[in-house]
């Protein structure tokens, strides 16, 4: 018997060994801003650790000392770089979702120690108005964990949040984690008696004092181990009991291991695996998030260019206009034309300064849609009533690169986040494939025990079938001893078996993993399609406002040769005031035009970017500095140059 208990003890420490070779951790890629909830408190150096709260650090709303650098006469001097490096540090969007990669380690966490995993968010946090994302009375922020509006892992997206997948779905495992289950209490009982035969006595009466322990845990090979220690003190009254005070103490070692449902690496690890996985779509949610905020604020940056542009032509041909003006009044006071002209010329002054006010008024909303973006707090006094000054501007390349379509649709297939979300979520159902028909098994389980037992105590001096020295007095020490030396075993070896007669429950369960699973496919085939009709329209649009600059371009010089002429004519006295200013007027609109169709194309450049997934990387993004919330190094962005007093090229 002996032997039995060692061979079922070597069992034990093999199912442990199992368990520390598949569970070995690996390490957290994660920046040093955050904690790595992946790992549990210790009970070193202090005991309770485990069982106090983690506290979370308070957000920071204070916006990053980068915008005091960038203040100047009260303005703030804003390069593309700049715009994009104080949004990796202080957008809202970002701030929120870089909460999603801790929340993703809790899984991990919780999965290491046997229980399902709570799910992910992978949607985005579209809070920020402005750029197309989000914006100004179109979009808003998602419901999900996070603010946003997607999730993998957890409950799925049907009607009302109703519509649960079979993710992870199989045989229930149990808890990897030790757990130590203790009692300790004293009794006191008495009752009344009718018949004294048993006792000898009318009042039963009997004391007890228990302590019983009992230690689990479970292991990824579906085994379980238990083990009792039960130990009692007990004294009563009775004439005929043999030992009063009385103290047994008794132990068993129970181990089970599934042989068919739940047996296996696959089906008790699939949490740790999911949850793992979750942690990379978490990652790549992450970098989807830069993406969409960087493609945002590079928008919104353009909008603001255009604005700023926009303002300086209103300003320049408000300021043709009052010079009209000015010069008929002076032609009109000499007699050399008609006092109407000054009536002419005061209208169109009106027309150009009610112009400008619109200008303005749209410039200054593009100035606070750009604080809200690159600032934590909107209100800061250091920020105020500064205006925000673009100091880069627009520049069309002279030839545009000729990138063959499919390139552009390969590399989007190869970098878009949303893609590689969708090949991890289709890892995680095949894991639950498996799973799943595990659970189609019957329930077959070894089962196998071995224990023992002790009792000593005093002899009864009341008991009349005793005589004195008839049972040598002992203690608990005694009834351990003899519990330990297998003087009284107990063990047994058998199995547990559980045949669901009709199993509908887990062929309906197996039956819908299979179709999510090919659901799942033909939603990636989907995406794919998608991504390559984004792509190809992204670049059809990069050629139609290239063409629209080239059109635009040439409608400016032209109404400009036109101005010039109409002004040499007026000179020469061929032409009227009138006819002056409707030509200005004409250049004006011309320039505006090729401002507007100047900042669709970097647009169009930016979208492109975005749909083949190479924002981060043609932006010289580092993904760090985002998680950190910390910029290093301002990124290098191609295709923008400093902007010069000279107002369109």
């Amino acid at each position: 018997m002996k032997k039995l208990a060692v061979i079922l003890l070597a069992a034990a420490s093999a199912t442990c060994f199992a368990q520390t070779q598949t569970e070995a951790p690996k390490p957290a890629t994660k920046g040093p801003s955050f904690a790595d909830y992946t790992k549990p408190n210790g009970h070193f150096p202090f005991l309770v650790t485990p069982y106090k709260p983690h506290t979370v650090p308070e957000p920071s709303f204070a916006n990053t000392p980068r915008i005091d650098t960038l203040m100047k006469d009260g303005s703030i001097m804003l390069s593309m770089g700049d715009a994009i490096a104080l949004a990796l540090e202080n957008n809202l969007d970002l701030a929120i979702a870089r909460y999603n990669l801790s929340i993703a380690d809790t899984d991990i966490l919780r999965a290491r120690a046997g229980a399902d995993v709570r799910g992910v968010a992978t949607g985005l946090v579209q809070g920020t108005p402005g750029g197309g994302v989000g914006g100004l009375g179109t979009g808003s922020g998602g419901a999900g964990a996070g603010g946003t509006s997607g999730g993998a892992g957890g409950a799925g997206s049907g009607a009302s949040g109703l519509v649960q997948s079979t993710l992870g779905t199989g045989t229930p495992v149990d808890s990897f984690d030790p757990e130590v289950n203790g009692s300790v209490l004293t009794n006191h009982a008495a009752q009344p008696l009718s018949n004294t035969v048993t006792t000898g006595v009318n009042s039963y009466q009997e004391n007890d004092l228990i302590a019983n322990f009992n230690y689990s845990q479970a292991f990824p090979t579906g085994t379980r181990m238990t083990v009792g220690f039960n130990n009692t003190r007990s004294t009563n009254n009775s004439k005929f009991s043999s030992l009063v005070p009385q103290v047994a103490s008794n132990f068993r070692l129970t181990l089970r291991q599934h042989l068919l449902s739940g047996f296996g690496f696959g089906p008790n690890l699939r949490f740790i695996r999911i949850a793992k996985n979750n942690r990379e779509i978490s990652d790549i949610a992450f970098r989807n998030q830069v993406v969409a905020t960087v493609t945002q604020i590079q928008n919104i940056y353009w909008d603001l260019v255009n604005a700023y542009e926009d303002v300086r032509v209103k300003e320049r041909s408000l300021a043709v206009a009052q010079k009209t003006l000015s010069d008929n009044r002076e032609q009109v006071r000499i007699g050399a034309i008609a006092p109407i002209e000054v009536i002419r010329a005061e209208n169109e002054l009106a027309t150009r300064n009610q112009d400008l006010i619109l200008a303005q008024t749209t410039l200054q909303l593009q100035q606070l849609l750009m604080k809200n973006a690159i600032a934590r707090n909107v209100n800061d006094s250091a920020l105020g009533d500064s205006p925000v000054i673009p100091t880069d501007t627009m520049e069309v390349p002279t030839t545009e690169p000729v990138v063959p379509i499919q390139d552009l649709v390969a590399e989007a297939e190869a970098h878009r986040p949303e893609l590689a979300q969708a090949r991890i979520d289709l890892q995680n159902r095949r894991i639950s494939r498996k799973t799943v028909a595990n659970a189609l098994l019957p329930q077959l389980d070894l089962i196998a025990w071995y224990g023992g037992s002790g009792l000593a105590g005093e002899q009864n001096p009341f008991n009349p079938q005793l005589k004195p020295g008839d049972i040598q007095r002992g203690g608990f020490s005694n009834a351990f001893s003899s519990l330990l030396n297998n003087n009284f075993p107990d063990y047994a070896v058998g199995f547990n078996f559980s045949l669901p007669i009709r199993n509908r429950v887990a062929q309906a369960d197996q039956i819908r993993s299979e179709l999510e699973f090919r659901q799942a496919e033909m939603r990636y085939q989907q995406l794919k399609n998608e991504i390559s009709i984004e792509v190809r329209n992204a670049h059809f649009s990069v050629q139609q406002t290239r063409a629209r600059v080239d059109a635009a371009r040439k409608s400016r010089e032209l109404a400009e040769r036109l101005y010039d002429i109409e002004q040499k004519r007026q000179a020469l006295g061929a032409s009227t005031s009138f006819n002056v200013l409707q030509l200005a007027r004409d250049l004006a609109v011309a320039e505006s035009n090729l401002v507007a169709t100047m900042t669709a194309y970097e647009k169009a450049r930016v979208e492109l970017d975005r749909v083949t997934g190479s924002t981060l990387n043609r932006n010289n993004i580092q993904l760090d500095d985002a998680q950190n919330g910390r910029v290093e190094q301002v990124p290098q962005i191609p295709g923008v140059v400093p902007r010069t007093d000279k107002q369109v090229r």
